[in-house]
């Protein structure tokens, strides 16, 4: 154990900040430490986006289901697969850019962005922030591109909010290590699995909310089947010329 895996292993998302803003110095470093993050062939296919505007927060904010966290907070920011200044490479060399329309191009975009997104949070906690994930803005995937002013052959990912936490939190309970590794083959699980966890996500819940929820993880599972969400994602991705190959 060191000080780098006791910061990840302590890891919440944080939902409440405070007014201050980032300085400009913390967002430089934070860019910087998405960038370092690894990425495929070096292709570098993400850009990331923040977003100051209080107006233009607020409108993201409305997209992803009114969560105040994205306007009150140190920074947000937007990742992007961006695959649109390979696409200008491509024409201001006179190449053929077809395959970026591919799923394995989207495929690679959306890794690096992910990849160089965790790396910022991993950055941001460990310099003190509390952050969270938005993937909210996906629920107006069309409406996001609009304000952004994002391009053909890109589309916005997940948002990341980043900020000075006005309380302190715990880690949620994950699955046990041994239902996620597995040794040398896939080892299928069942539901008496995840009986286990399943009693220790409702003791989670229980305490954290004082009783008014509580359910399993396989519960909350069986909820997300029930309401399939975002089923116009595969025609707005062809709108911007990504995995349609």
């Amino acid at each position: 154990m060191n000080e780098t895996v006791e910061g990840i292993l302590s890891h919440y998302s944080v939902r409440e900040f405070t007014k201050e803003a980032l300085t400009k110095s913390e967002i430089e470093l934070l860019v910087k430490s998405a960038q370092a993050a690894s990425t495929s062939s070096f292709v570098q296919a993400y850009s990331i986006i923040g977003v100051t505007d209080t107006k233009l927060r607020q409108e993201l904010s409305a997209v992803a289901g009114n969560q105040d966290y994205v306007v009150q907070t140190g920074q947000f920011f937007v990742f992007v697969a961006d695959l649109s200044r390979h696409h200008e490479i491509g024409k201001a060399r006179g190449v053929e850019t077809n395959s970026l329309s591919s799923m394995e191009r989207l495929l690679v975009a959306t890794v690096d962005a992910t990849l160089a997104a965790q790396n910022m949070a991993i950055a941001a906690e460990s310099m003190g922030f509390g952050i969270c994930y938005i993937g909210g803005i996906r629920n107006d995937l069309a409406k996001v591109s609009e304000l952004l002013h994002i391009p053909d052959y890109a589309t916005p990912l997940f948002g990341l909010t980043i900020g000075h936490p006005k309380a302190n939190s715990e880690p949620k309970p994950r699955l046990a290590t041994d239902l996620v590794y597995h040794e040398n083959h896939f080892q299928p699980k069942t539901m008496d699995d995840f009986k286990m966890y399943d009693d220790t996500i409702r003791d989670y819940y229980a305490a954290r909310t004082g009783g008014k929820r509580v359910e399993g993880w396989t519960d909350q599972i069986e909820r997300g089947l029930k309401r399939p969400t975002r089923k116009d994602l595969k025609d707005f991705l062809a709108s911007k010329n990504l995995g349609t190959k």
